[in-house]
Parts: C-alpha cells; sequence; structure tokens
C-alpha cells in the first residue's frame, strides 16, 4: 500500500503524528493525525497556501492531548494529495464537498459526537463556505486570517483592501505565476513565509523546504495557483445566501497582515452572533505558525 513520504514532515512521529492517504470525494488525500484513535470529537485542520497540513504542527498535538481526534488532510492539489485536472475542479463547491466527505469518512472509522473545524487563509474560505451551507453538522469552527465572506465583499470594494489583493489579479495570468514562484528551488513560495513573517524563528530553512518541495511536485503550484483561478471565474456557482452562521466561532487575526487588512477581522458578528475574536498585535498573516504558543493558549481557553 503508497504511503505518503514521512521525510516531508519533519519530527512528525515525536509529535504523535501519523500520514496515510484516505479516499474521499472520488480522490486520494494525504491525511496528517494525530490524537485518540476513538475519540468521538473530531478536529479537522485545513491549511491555506501556499502552505500544507505541515502548517498545523503546533496545534495538532495540543488538540490531541484535549481528546481530539485530528485530521490535518493536505487539500486537493496539495503534496502527496491528489491533483484533478482544470481550473474547474478548484471552485469552492468541490472544495467544500471534499470538507463533507473527509467528515462521512471520519465517521465509518468511529462514531462522532462533536465536530469542529480549525481552518487558516484558504483553508478558512473554505470552512466559511462550508458552515454557511450547513453541508455537514458542525459544532465548533475557529478561523484564522480570512474574513467572512460578506465582509470579504465589503472590503475588496474599498481601496485599502483591494490594493493589497494585487496577487489574486496576477493569478489569473497563465504561465506565469507558476514560473515565477518555482524557480530557483521555489525560493519565491520560502519567501512568501520569511519576508511575511515578523517573527521568523518558526521559518527555519528546515521548514521552508517542507513548502518549496511540496510545490515543486508535479503539477502541484499550478493546482494551488488554480484556487484562486477558480475563485474568480467560478465564484458565483456556489450561493450562501444571507451567509449567517450559528455555529460557536472562534476568529483569530495576526494584526501584521500583508494581505488582510484589519478591517477584515471587524463587523463579523453581523453574520456570525455568537463569535469570540481575539487579535494579536505584532503578528503577521501565519499567526497558528508564528505565535503557536498565543494562538494555542487562545484555543485551549475557548475550547475549555
Amino acid at each position: 500500500m503508497r504511503v505518503p513520504d514521512q521525510a516531508g514532515w519533519p519530527g512528525a512521529r515525536d509529535q504523535g503524528i501519523s500520514r496515510r492517504f484516505i479516499h474521499a470525494n472520488g480522490l486520494w488525500f494525504d491525511l496528517a493525525e494525530c490524537g485518540p484513535p476513538g475519540s468521538d470529537r473530531l478536529a479537522i485542520c485545513l491549511h491555506g497556501f501556499p502552505e500544507l497540513n505541515y502548517s498545523w504542527r503546533f496545534q495538532m498535538p495540543m488538540l490531541a492531548e484535549g481528546g481530539w481526534r485530528v485530521w490535518a488532510p493536505n487539500m486537493r492539489g496539495y503534496g502527496e494529495s491528489e491533483r484533478p485536472a482544470g481550473i474547474r475542479a478548484y471552485a469552492l463547491d468541490h472544495l467544500t464537498a471534499d470538507v463533507a466527505a473527509l467528515i462521512d469518512a471520519a465517521r465509518k472509522e468511529s462514531p462522532t459526537r462533536e465536530i469542529m473545524l480549525v481552518a487558516h487563509d484558504w483553508g478558512a474560505i473554505v470552512a466559511w463556505y462550508f458552515a454557511a451551507l450547513k453541508l455537514r453538522p458542525i459544532d465548533r469552527l475557529v478561523v484564522m486570517n480570512v474574513p467572512h465572506p460578506k465582509v470579504g465583499e465589503r472590503e475588496i470594494r474599498k481601496w485599502r483592501q483591494f490594493w493589497k489583493s494585487w496577487y489574486i489579479f496576477f493569478f489569473q495570468l497563465p504561465g506565469l505565476p507558476e514560473r515565477l514562484l518555482t524557480r530557483n528551488g521555489a525560493q519565491r513560495v520560502k519567501q512568501a513565509f520569511s519576508n511575511m513573517a515578523l517573527d521568523d524563528s518558526n521559518f527555519g530553512e528546515e521548514e521552508l523546504q517542507v513548502y518549496a518541495h511540496a510545490a515543486q511536485r508535479p503539477g502541484a503550484i499550478t493546482a494551488m495557483i488554480n484556487y484562486y483561478r477558480a475563485l474568480m471565474r467560478h465564484r458565483h456557482l456556489v450561493d450562501i445566501g444571507e451567509g449567517r452562521i450559528g455555529t460557536p466561532t472562534l476568529m483569530i487575526w495576526g494584526e501584521v497582515d500583508k494581505a488582510l487588512n484589519i478591517h477584515c477581522s471587524m463587523g463579523t458578528e453581523e453574520w456570525v452572533p455568537n463569535i469570540e475574536v481575539h487579535r494579536l498585535p505584532g503578528v503577521s498573516h501565519w499567526v497558528q505558525q508564528e505565535a503557536p504558543e498565543k494562538v494555542n493558549a487562545i484555543m485551549e481557553e475557548w475550547l475549555g
């Protein structure tokens, strides 16, 4: 049986994290997991761009210690997960269906009483839509440094956010973004972390090489960028209506985010009345990797 490249996650076994492939929504996903296998509490962690499930390396053991069974898939197109062809395959209807199928797969393996989504960046976009669409019942939602879709619609109309979103429009170009991001050993992928982080102590060469190596896998960078292309071309395929979410929600926001202005973290309670917001000054977009102690403490208190 094929198994993921265990060398692709330094120190995974020391953290009690194992990896395997799981079939969901017609695709094979590279899954990292930890925690009590028979637990009826499931946390699914969804990463962003240009990340991997590796970005949850600090949160997974903490959640496992709290009794959660933790699943962190590499999302479609990333790492060793399958890469369906074409831009359409990366639209939000498919991405949210992936989450639903992963929940179903987890329930087949163990009865599940409580389900939580923990998500950052692109993973948080998917999680917001999933919660608003109510594809499966979830009991808790944790989002990091991505606004609710209605807040995002509000902010993209303002110059303070529009100019920060330049890269989304650049990613619509065919071929050029892939060449720039992967040349010189995917140096620009590494720089996405090291240049944006205020404290880069958790982004040493070993950590950055994990992301660079994954981005250089055949077809990977195109799949990763296709998320943005599908967002622009197929965003109207998913309608969240009023966008109201009743799920208890925790938002954690690194305030020094070069991609999203601080106003993106404001006003969410209009659509998510049961929300608790924590803003971390002096922390960048890569909040859960850059400030894991602070993020974990906030999550533990909220879960407790």
